[in-house]
């Protein structure tokens, strides 16, 4: 390969030639690393990233762990840039004082999320899962759900992804309730919404979404007091983080019926290997919908997080900002 291009690594899978096509058109060359065992980059070890990377100028990474010492064993790497908003798998101080830049794909993710949140809902409420196991079951009951019209959603959050989902449930005139540390009047009154603190959520809410980032304030924002807050009618969705839940005591309070199910695309396993078995359990549940953390994983959603990824890539290489919302950590421009 020429040095006279910079090189661009991507361990994230499903990455689209248009894109890579793009930034070999701005002066990169791309390579699709090749992890031991086809292993994902979360489950790569330091050794093996460090050997894809010796000779990055350029990360595309989807959610391995970026250490301090990972970051200090590749000097010649400009610009981490991940594929997707979430970036507590990163340490961004440790970015900092080894002088790199991080990134995120703020604006590629939100509509397929969006989508994903109401499919949970519709299918929690009208038991998708339990009438599909009566037909393979064979004959049985018709089961009984309920509308997701007319109802009152609670979103824990008011980030880009909610703020999709609150133009989705306009369409079925729900009653919609916020939670959210930075309330805006303005959107409020436009988009007809209430903001109220997350005890009166919890009570009101048929649905209760979260859209908050993990955050050591925000771990376990919906604990077992938290559940016994909600009716035992009412749907839990989590499109955001596992540990936001307390899965142990969601694991208990749909065991007794205390809500009426979940749907969840995330869970406190990825991040405590512990709790695999609070996950194996969870989706056992006829009253869960799970899916494993692939809200964001459509080929639209895929190719336009690889592209503002790229766009970022191009931006810092260039020595220029990157694209609006997009920065995370860096030394050499402002963070907003």
């Amino acid at each position: 390969m020429s040095r006279d291009k910079r090189l661009v690594v991507v361990t994230p899978k499903f990455f689209d030639d248009a894109t890579i096509s793009f930034l070999e058109d701005h002066g990169c060359s791309v390579v699709l690393a090749k992890l031991p065992d086809g292993k994902a980059d979360a489950a790569a070890t330091e050794e093996e990233l460090v050997s894809v990377l010796a000779d990055a100028d350029a990360w595309i990474v989807g959610h391995a762990n970026v250490t301090l010492s990972l970051l200090q064993a590749l000097p010649r790497l400009k610009v981490i840039a991940r594929r997707g908003v979430g970036y507590e798998r990163v340490d961004v101080d440790a970015a900092q004082k080894t002088g790199k830049v991080v990134t995120i794909a703020a604006g590629g993710n939100e509509e397929s999320v969006a989508d994903r949140t109401l499919g949970l809902m519709l299918a929690t409420a009208h038991r998708f899962r339990e009438s599909q196991q009566q037909l393979i079951d064979g004959p049985g009951s018709i089961l009984i759900g309920h509308d997701l019209y007319g109802k009152t959603v609670g979103l824990v959050g008011l980030g880009r992804i909610a703020q999709h989902v609150v133009r989705r449930l306009r369409a079925f005139e729900t009653t919609i309730l916020v939670s959210t540390p930075r309330p805006t009047c303005t959107y409020g009154k436009a988009m007809n919404i209430e903001y109220v603190d997350l005890d009166v959520l919890l009570q009101r809410s048929d649905f209760v979404s979260l859209h908050a980032p993990l955050t050591p304030a925000t771990n376990h924002l919906i604990d077992a007091t938290g559940l016994a807050r909600m009716k035992n009618s009412a749907f839990l969705i989590n499109t955001a983080r596992g540990g936001l839940v307390d899965d142990r005591a969601l694991l208990a309070s749909l065991k007794e019926g205390r809500i009426a199910g979940a749907g969840l695309d995330v869970f406190e396993s990825e991040s405590e290997l512990g709790l695999a078995w609070v996950t194996n359990e969870l989706v056992r549940l006829p009253n869960v919908i799970a899916t494993p953390h692939s809200g964001a994983s459509t080929h639209e959603g895929l190719q336009r997080t690889n592209l503002v990824a790229a766009n970022c890539v191009v931006a810092v290489l260039g020595g220029e900002q990157p694209p609006a919302g997009c920065l995370v950590a860096s030394s050499a421009y402002s963070v907003s």
